[in-house]
């Protein structure tokens, strides 16, 4: 059924504007009037950005700047969860969160949602038409938690885990937030010392008996680079674009893939951070998946999707086959090398014991903590490495000025 955006005004004369659905916007508007809504914009909601055709074209600007994040669907889960905890029926918990989306994508995707629901389709089926927002784990956890009855219980831990996800990912962009700003202030205090200052001190250069041939090497490499900057800065977008589309193709194929997971974990500073996130990941999504009903089988074939890493992937892979064939997961994850000991040793105990959810947790709890421990230690090494390499390269250039000026000074003398 379609969805119709409007805007009209209330009883009391305030302003109002949401999402509805019905067939045609004739029964969109009959709808709103029985809500006691003066109706004065009814517009069908739909993937394209613009609407009309010739010269009457309006483009909402707005889609193209409004993303669902991973914080808004763990809200929109904890919501959902607490509804159906309250013995809501899913139709009506579902209508209740369309009212209180704040973002027009997101009222739209849940209408949509809420009218296959109401079609009498499961609420996993009616997620899975909309993959960019909800996720394949997502899903399977949904249709596990409605296979088991326990839909309130497994939304919870949705919820639980996306938030840990996305406290995950702050800590890592608030660690990379400094240097970047860094470099960026890096970046324009050297562009305004070889755009404003060197030219108007090479042109005293250039006017002394001799030009630039009596000058330091230092001095001619420092005007070299200015000469570089200013001469040919217009060719940087273009090397930056064939660097970069070079990289994404070498990436986009499956041996440079490998390499570059291989790199990532393998990285002197960053290798071990990027390998305590990928366990974390692992551990903590596999123990969500299998808490909440999902087969182990089903299980280890999510976590090996999302755990962004192809040589994780592989052991996760193989662990997959040994559980197939009636053997242990921790053997093949211990004989790949890519998994800690503490890890392995772990997931050995909560199979033998039968918790292997809670072992995990246990894991995954650990290895956030030690995420959270490496992240704050590098960022306090990193902010005085960038003031020191910041700092070099400006006393490099102002060395390369000061020195002629010091020997004209002596020339005077």
């Amino acid at each position: 059924m379609p969805v119709f955006q409007y805007k009209g005004l209330d009883g009391a004369g305030k302003a109002v504007e949401g999402v509805i659905d019905a067939d045609n916007p004739k029964t969109a508007r009959a709808k709103l009037r029985r809500q006691k809504l003066f109706v004065t914009d009814v517009r069908e909601q739909s993937a394209k950005a613009a609407q009309g055709t010739g010269l009457n074209v309006e483009i909402d600007f707005a889609k193209y700047f409004q993303f669902v994040t991973k914080r808004d669907i763990s809200l929109v889960t904890t919501q959902l969860a607490t509804l159906i905890g309250a013995h809501i029926p899913m139709a009506e918990a579902l209508a209740a969160l369309v009212d209180q989306a704040d973002k027009a994508k997101l009222k739209v995707v849940l209408s949509r949602i809420k009218e296959r629901v109401n079609e009498g389709n499961a609420l996993a089926s009616a997620l899975e038409d909309h993959p960019k927002i909800f996720d394949t784990l997502y899903v399977q956890m949904v249709r596990a938690g409605e296979k088991s009855g326990s839909l309130n219980v497994v939304l919870k831990r949705l919820s639980k885990f996306n938030d840990s996800q996305v406290k995950l990912q702050g800590q890592i962009l608030s660690a990379m937030a400094y240097p970047i700003l860094m470099g960026f202030i890096g970046v324009g205090i050297l562009g305004a010392l070889f755009t404003f200052v060197i030219p108007r001190i090479r042109t005293i250069f250039d006017s002394l008996p001799g030009g630039e041939e009596g000058l330091p090497l230092i001095s001619k490499f420092v005007f070299f680079m200015g000469d570089m900057l200013l001469d040919w800065w217009w060719t940087a977008p273009f090397m930056f674009a064939v660097l970069f589309i070079g990289f994404r193709k070498w990436v986009g194929s499956e041996a440079g893939r490998r390499r570059f997971d291989i790199i990532k974990l393998r990285a002197p500073i960053f290798g071990k951070l990027n390998r305590q996130v990928a366990i974390a990941r692992f551990c903590r999504t596999l123990a969500t998946l299998l808490m909440s009903g999902v087969p182990i089988i089903g299980a280890l074939n999510i976590v090996e999707s999302v755990v962004g890493n192809v040589v994780l992937a592989e052991a996760i892979r193989a662990a997959t086959t040994n559980i197939q064939e009636g053997q242990s997961i921790s053997a093949p994850l211990k004989s790949s090398g890519e998994f800690p000991p503490l890890v392995t040793h772990m997931i050995a105990i909560g199979e033998r014991t039968g918790e292997l959810e809670g072992m995990l947790t246990s894991v995954a709890d650990a290895y956030e903590d030690e995420v959270e421990a490496t992240i704050s230690a590098m960022t306090s090494l990193l902010a005085p490495l960038m003031i020191l390499v910041l700092g070099g390269v400006i006393f490099f250039v102002a060395l390369g000025l000061l020195l002629p000026m010091s020997q004209i000074s002596q020339m005077i003398r």
